[in-house]
């Protein structure tokens, strides 16, 4: 039976509130995955970030989730998206010294997608970034115009914070190894693809960087 630990780790403001996601058996990876804004209602318990962290669980994944500071039970205030790569990398390095031996990954959806790219270009190498719902408004996060860490953009056909064609001008300018996958959804929280959106997370296990290509 898979289990769910709720946790408060030490962040660099204060507590954060988390959750642990075990798998049944020995779990295969270790994968941290990152919430949207906070500022505009996003916590780690997002439709979009449950349902990710539930398909990479179901891959064999020890997935673990957490508050930003300053929502849910999370101490301190929001801090412009530097404070919060903080917390990441914070959660990341509790996950990692909990299952040191295992391989990781690093997700996340809106703001978290920022953020999870952000830090998974900049730390050591993970198994692969998996940025959903990626927003085109905003520069690019610190350090991924020139990462070369495996990445996969899951986004909605009907994104309207990351439209198709600018998405699509922007994943043409980031070196290999990549992947870009879109699914039919009605906007950018993937309202009535959220099977699909969970079942594609769970199909990424296995794969390997020389398989990465567009996919529609």
């Amino acid at each position: 039976m898979s289990r769910l630990e709720s946790l408060m780790l030490e962040g660099p403001a204060g507590k954060l509130e988390a959750l642990l996601e075990i798998p049944d058996g020995e779990p295969v990876r270790a994968c941290l995955v990152c919430h949207p804004h906070p500022l505009y209602g996003g916590t780690m318990h997002n439709k979009v970030v449950h349902r990710t962290a539930r398909g990479l669980r179901r891959a064999g994944g020890a997935v673990l989730r957490f508050n930003f500071r300053g929502a849910g039970r999370s101490e301190g205030s929001y801090a412009q998206g530097i404070g919060e790569l903080e917390d990441a990398r914070a959660a990341l390095g509790w996950l990692r010294e909990r299952y040191p031996s295992l391989p990781y990954t690093l997700a996340g959806f809106s703001f978290g997608a920022r953020i999870a790219l952000a830090l998974g270009c900049t730390e050591e190498r993970p198994e692969r970034v998996i940025a959903l719902g990626l927003p085109t408004h905003w520069p690019l996060p610190e350090g991924l115009p020139g990462c070369t860490v495996p990445k996969v953009f899951i986004q909605s056909t009907r994104d309207q914070f990351g439209p198709k064609e600018e998405l699509e001008a922007l994943f043409a300018q980031l070196p290999e190894p990549k992947r870009l996958i879109w699914i039919e959804a009605q906007d950018h929280f993937f309202a009535g693809a959220l099977d699909r959106l969970e079942e594609t997370i769970r199909g990424l296990d296995g794969e390997t960087p020389a398989r990465y290509g567009t996919f529609a």
